[in-house]
């Protein structure tokens, strides 16, 4: 698709985007679609994750404990941050953590896709590697974390609602807010 030359990435605006919201949203589906429509590089922070300690999210809790985790999430956040603009897709905790939220809302164009719990559990329930949800019921988690999470999450400049219709909508909700960002 051709580049958009409306959007904030246009020639001498370089800030890359971070896509924050809860698990199962589709912050890593819309995101490849949305650098794809603008253009830019996608990198998926968890996969980031991933690779540099060469073990799987799922591990490195088990492993390690959350806070090992959240540290090396805010590291793998800041180099992404850095370089060439890009799209980012956060993990659902990432935002939630106070140094890596100033860093995203400093250095990026934050967007909270959003979405109702009956779409969340529907979307969670394709992936068994969700460390949080490990022998939980999926409600109730995400119940939990969206009442927890969603006043931080609504910190973000931009509140995208995704809805269950193909993932292009969402990114085409995404594009019309940019088009309007300052």
């Amino acid at each position: 698709m051709q580049r958009n030359s409306k959007i904030p990435h246009s020639p001498g605006r370089r800030d890359p985007i971070v896509l924050v919201g809860m698990m199962g949203v589709g912050k890593s589906t819309v995101g490849r679609r949305l650098a794809a429509r603008l253009g830019l590089a996608f990198v998926d922070a968890d996969e980031e994750i991933e690779k540099a300690a060469d073990m799987s999210v799922s591990e490195i809790f088990e492993r390690y404990g959350e806070a090992y985790f959240r540290d090396g999430e805010r590291r793998v956040i800041a180099r992404l941050l850095d370089g060439a603009p890009k799209v980012i897709a956060t993990g659902g905790g990432a935002f939630m953590q106070d140094e890596t939220r100033r860093l995203i809302l400093e250095a990026a164009i934050a967007i909270w896709l959003d979405a109702d719990i009956d779409i969340l559990v529907d979307r969670v329930s394709r992936r068994e590697s969700r460390p949080l949800l490990k022998d939980r019921d999926p409600r109730t988690v995400l119940t939990e974390l969206a009442a927890v999470r969603n006043p931080v999450y609504a910190l973000a400049p931009i509140h995208v609602k995704s809805i269950a219709a193909p993932h292009e909508v969402a990114v085409d909700r995404i594009m019309e807010q940019l088009t309007q960002w300052p």
